[in-house]
């Protein structure tokens, strides 16, 4: 062989000489291999680069000449973000040099606290939850190894005691952290100075699923520099997200003079004329009619039948994201009325607003009513919160979960496919909210393959996703670079049915008489042939379910042309 002279190096050479190597192969073993919840996961190139990146980083001081350079990992979502904060934390712990290190994962709300914990605890790691800005002083003072807390509980800390630490090897994993570290946020971005203040020399690490905002670039100015950024265009390569598609949805909704007036005549007794001027102002936006009983029937209807045609019985799920608490039940009631399909809510209690909700009497008195049912069943909120959640997570009902802000945000359920968006929702909000649609769903139990997360907009979000997404002024304030295939229209998929129509019917062009199915039969007798006929059905046949669920392809040329 070797007398023959060199042989070619294929690609499978180059990537087992790229991985196999014994320092690296050894390094995977060691860092970047963990048991989530006793699965054994290795770590995704992007993984691999950020932590070695961020390594590099904090091994350098910064300009102040206090602490380590600190800096953000912008990996899209869905990409595994928490299990790169796993393997950091690991390769910190491991590090040579690395005296004691101690770290601080924070976040900025108390579900995405317990779920930063629960990944942590999955991979053998037991973090210790603060509980309170009292318990997070007590952790801090008692130099506990591994601490989670979300931000807030840094100002009750510092009104009890004045204590500072200033030790440079804690190291603080700040989850979401265009969110919790910028002035746009207001009360959040002065947490984060009070978090400083408190560890004036830790190394802070940003991480961040969706892109920075022209105005937020400051994030990186507040973490020191962008050690590693993984988009989604990157993540849809590498098959480790699925696509999204993207459809305005638009219903008939008959809303008359006299309907609006009625509403309005209701939610504005007792109001002063002066009072009821203003509120008309306010109310005569297109979201306020949106909340409207009779904009809910027809979209709650639209949703019904698109669930019912195209999802049912798939395993595949979908949420729906409601303006108000109050339109959330009242979408679930027109759903049960109409009782072609299953649906449950998640709603924080009457108390705990979310975003703009409604406040008229019979508003509050329908939320009011639906909790006390849901606590009547299941007891307490977090039983409520986690039956509903297990239940949507696994294949049986329910097939909509029907939420307001909740679950919008860190919430991974691979059934979940179909988003219908029926808020007002931009930027961050909305970067967030679409990508619950796009994990990969791995069940060989589910009839079809997870191709695409579905993006159904009721509000006209994008309108006709056919330019550049910062056109429209939801995505407005980011770079164009940065939102680069984050969705795609559905008409792409539309215009592609009659190739692969075509495709399929080439295999019988030797077939003189297309109508007879003896001839199409013998045809297919041929291995090759039969195995080439499978491969090409498949490709029709998905991107007909596709174009078959879109109020687009009923009114196309593409379907004028199929039917002749």
């Amino acid at each position: 062989m070797a007398a023959a002279g060199d042989r070619v190096v294929t690609s499978q050479d180059r990537t087992l000489c790229g991985l196999c190597r014994p320092e690296r192969l050894l390094d995977l073993i060691r860092r970047f291999t963990v048991f989530d919840g006793g699965i054994r996961k290795v770590a995704r190139h992007q993984q691999v680069f950020a932590v070695r990146r961020a390594m590099d980083t904090v091994k350098q001081q910064d300009m102040n000449g206090g602490g380590r350079q600190g800096g953000v990992i912008w990996h899209t979502q869905g990409s595994g973000k928490s299990l790169t904060m796993v393997m950091l934390g690991r390769s910190l712990t491991l590090a040579p040099g690395m005296e004691n290190p101690r770290m601080i994962i924070v976040t900025d709300r108390d579900g995405l606290d317990k779920q930063t914990k629960a990944t942590f605890k999955s991979c053998d790691l037991e973090p210790v939850r603060a509980t309170s800005g009292t318990h997070l002083l007590k952790l801090i003072c008692d130099k506990t190894p591994l601490i989670t807390t979300i931000i807030n509980k840094f100002d009750t800390a510092l009104r009890k005691s004045q204590v500072i630490d200033d030790d440079r090897n804690i190291f603080v994993l700040v989850d979401e952290s265009h969110r919790s570290q910028t002035g746009r946020y207001g009360g959040h971005s002065r947490m984060a100075g009070k978090m400083r203040r408190m560890l004036p020399n830790a190394c802070y690490l940003g991480f961040t699923g969706t892109p920075l905002l022209k105005l937020e670039r400051n994030t990186l100015s507040s973490f020191g520099r962008l050690i590693h950024h993984y988009t989604i265009n990157e993540a849809v390569a590498d098959q480790a997200v699925v696509p999204l598609l993207y459809e305005g949805r638009l219903v008939q909704q008959q809303v008359t003079g006299e309907g609006i007036d009625r509403w309005f005549d209701k939610i504005s007794v007792g109001l002063t004329d002066n009072q009821k001027a203003d509120l008309k102002r306010k109310f005569s936006r297109m979201d306020a009619l949106a909340k409207t009983d009779q904009a809910i029937r027809a979209k709650a209807f639209d949703i019904s039948e698109h669930y019912r045609q195209h999802w049912q019985c798939t395993g595949f799920k979908a949420q729906l994201v409601a303006p108000s608490k109050a339109a959330a039940v009242r979408f679930k009631q027109v759903l049960d009325h109409l009782g072609h399909v299953s649906s449950a809510i998640i709603i924080s209690p009457p108390n705990n607003p979310e975003d703009n909700e409604e406040v008229d009497q019979d508003s509050k008195d329908l939320v009011d009513n639906f909790w006390s049912k849901m606590m009547k069943q299941y007891k307490h909120e977090e039983d409520y919160n986690r039956e509903i959640i297990e239940a949507f997570q696994g294949s049986g009902d329910p097939g909509i979960l029907i939420v307001v802000s909740k679950l919008l945000t860190g919430f991974d359920a691979p059934r979940n496919t179909v988003l219908y968006i029926c808020k007002l929702l931009k930027e961050h909000n909305l970067l967030q909210a679409i990508a619950r649609v796009n994990c990969l769903h791995e069940d060989g139990n589910a009839k079809q393959e997870k191709q695409f997360g579905f993006i159904l907009d009721y509000e006209g979000l994008l309108g006709e996703p056919d330019r550049a997404l910062t056109t429209y002024s939801a995505f407005g304030n980011y770079d164009p670079a940065d939102l680069q295939g984050t969705v795609h229209d559905i008409r792409e998929e539309i215009r592609r049915l009659p190739q692969l129509h075509e495709q399929l019917w080439d295999l019988f062009k030797p077939v003189r008489n297309k109508r007879d199915m003896e001839q199409l039969e013998q045809h297919l007798g041929d291995d090759s042939i039969r195995e080439a006929f499978y491969e090409r059905l498949r490709a029709f046949s998905r991107c007909l379910h596709i174009c078959l669920s879109s109020d687009n392809f009923w009114t196309s040329s593409t379907r004028n042309k199929l039917m002749q």
